[in-house]
C-alpha cells in the first residue's frame, strides 16, 4: 500500500504539472483556487479539532528542555537527506557544514539531543529534493492545497516522494521500523505544531483571508529556501 501511495503522489505531481504548463496561470499561481479554498477549510477543521489540541497538550504536558532535546533530535535525524541535496546542488561548502553538524551533534550531543554545533558556529540549514530540481531549472507548477499536506506545488510534491528514497535512514532495517518511522512522523508534525501554536493563532486572528496569507507566505517562504536565503536578482522591480 506504501508503494502505491508514492506512485499516486508521483502522478499526481506530475499531472498537476502538466495542467500548468497548458492552463492560464494567474498573479498568485493558483488556477485552481476554489477546490484549493476547500481543501484548505478541510485543513483548518482537522488543525482546530486535532492538530492543535494535540499540540496544546504537548506544550503543557511535557517539559520545555525535553521538548527541546526531541526538537533536536528530529532535526538530526533530517541531516542526512540535507547532506544529500547539499552534494546534488553542488554546494560544498554547505555540505560539510551539514556533514559536520550531524557528526558533532551525534557524538558529542548525544545522538542530537543536544546541539552543540550551534554553540561551536556550525549554522543550520535545510535541504530537499524539491528544492534540488528548483536549483536544475525545474518549475514549480501551480500553486497546490492537498488534505493533511498543506502548501504545495507539483515539483515539491515529486521531491517529497524523491526524499523518502534518497533519505539514507530508509534503508535501515530493525525491529518494528515500521513503528518507529510512524512515530517519528507523527512527532515531527506535534514537534512543528507545538514551536507555532502563538504564532499561528495570531496570524488566522489578524488575517483579512486567512488562506492568501499562507499562500502568499509559503510561496514567499519556499522561493527563498530555494535561493539560500540570498536576494532574489531575478525579480527586480522596473525604474
Amino acid at each position: 500500500m506504501g508503494s502505491i501511495r508514492l506512485f499516486a503522489l508521483l502522478c499526481l505531481g506530475l499531472v498537476a504539472s502538466g495542467c500548468a504548463s497548458t492552463g492560464g496561470v494567474d498573479s498568485q499561481n493558483d488556477p485552481y483556487e476554489t477546490s484549493n479554498r476547500q481543501v484548505f477549510e478541510f485543513n483548518q477543521k482537522l488543525d482546530e479539532h486535532v492538530a492543535r489540541p494535540v499540540a496544546v497538550f504537548y506544550s503543557r504536558a511535557v517539559p520545555r528542555p525535553l521538548r527541546s532535546g526531541i526538537h533536536n533530535v528530529l532535526a538530526n535525524l533530517a541531516l542526512p537527506l540535507t547532506f544529500v541535496n547539499d552534494v546534488l546542488q553542488g554546494e560544498a561548502k554547505r555540505a560539510a557544514q551539514t556533514f559536520g553538524r550531524f557528526t558533532l551533534n551525534s557524538t558529542v550531543g548525544i545522538g542530537g539531543l543536544f546541539d552543540p554545533a550551534t554553540r561551536a558556529g556550525i549554522p543550520v540549514h535545510t535541504e530537499d529534493f524539491g528544492q534540488t530540481l528548483a536549483v536544475y531549472g525545474a518549475d514549480e507548477g501551480p500553486y497546490l492545497m492537498l488534505p493533511l499536506i498543506g502548501p504545495d506545488n507539483p515539483r515539491d510534491l515529486v521531491g517529497q516522494v524523491a526524499d523518502i528514497f534518497l533519505d539514507p535512514f530508509t534503508y535501515v532495517s530493525y525491529r518494528s521500523d515500521v513503528y518507529w518511522n510512524g512515530g517519528r512522523a507523527a512527532l515531527d508534525v506535534v514537534d512543528s505544531r507545538a514551536s507555532n501554536i502563538k504564532t499561528i493563532d495570531a496570524m488566522e486572528s489578524t488575517s483579512i483571508d486567512y488562506y492568501a496569507t499562507v499562500r502568499s507566505l509559503y510561496r514567499q517562504n519556499r522561493n527563498q529556501e530555494i535561493r539560500n536565503g540570498k536576494p532574489d536578482l531575478d525579480n527586480l522591480p522596473d525604474f
